[in-house]
């Protein structure tokens, strides 16, 4: 009720569209996981709720924008966010070994006989695809999720989330093409690609 200056800009979109105090922390937690120390092999129940802060969070907000039923909305935030982390967290192995950092779930690793959380070790044993294997399938069961909430939602209200949902499921399936045992090159979408989902789901 009373906004510093430097905010008093977002205070007719916050009533507007009703968006939540409790998501814009959400994101700040979110954030904040990554600074006291670096993320090292996170329990699946934290690598979860680091998903929520950093991602489903911010759907929680867009999604009011977009203009989307409540229920569907919370749902939609809460499968395609995760789906689109997990995906950044599969392209991104090598990048956030070089910060410090490893966001494949303890339990898992364990599970392949990595016991180490030594962010380059990990990413250099063979053991990798198996950790690597049942979090792409965890992302594409969020995608097929959110699909089915974005298919009985109207064509306006998820062009948004479809855009970024298409985009980001070409990303996991050239990863997912490519293999995860190093050495990993990058994956990029084509801009053919890129102009096909744009065309398909902006446009036309």
């Amino acid at each position: 009720g009373h906004p510093p200056e430097r905010l008093k800009d977002y205070v007719a979109s916050v009533k507007t569209f009703g968006l939540k105090r409790e998501d814009f922390l959400a994101i700040v937690d979110g954030m904040e996981m990554d600074v006291p120390q670096d993320i090292r092999a996170p329990d699946l129940a934290t690598l979860d709720l680091y998903c929520d802060r950093v991602a489903s969070a911010v759907g929680r907000l867009s999604v009011r924008v977009f203009g989307l039923p409540e229920d569907d909305g919370i749902q939609l935030a809460h499968h395609l966010g995760r789906a689109l982390q997990l995906t950044n967290i599969l392209r991104d192995i090598d990048e956030d070994a070089g910060l410090g950092r490893l966001y494949l779930p303890r339990e898992w690793l364990w599970h392949a006989g990595i016991t180490n959380n030594d962010p380059a070790r990990v990413t250099a044993d063979r053991a990798l695809p198996k950790v690597c294997a049942p979090l792409a399938e965890r992302a594409k069961m969020h995608f097929q999720k959110s699909d089915e909430i974005m298919k009985r939602n109207s064509r306006r209200a998820v062009r948004a989330p479809r855009i970024m949902s298409k985009y980001y499921r070409a990303i996991l399936d050239l990863l997912i093409a490519r293999g995860f045992a190093a050495p990993r090159a990058p994956v990029r979408v084509s801009k053919a690609a890129k102009i096909g989902i744009l065309l398909r789901y902006a446009i036309i």
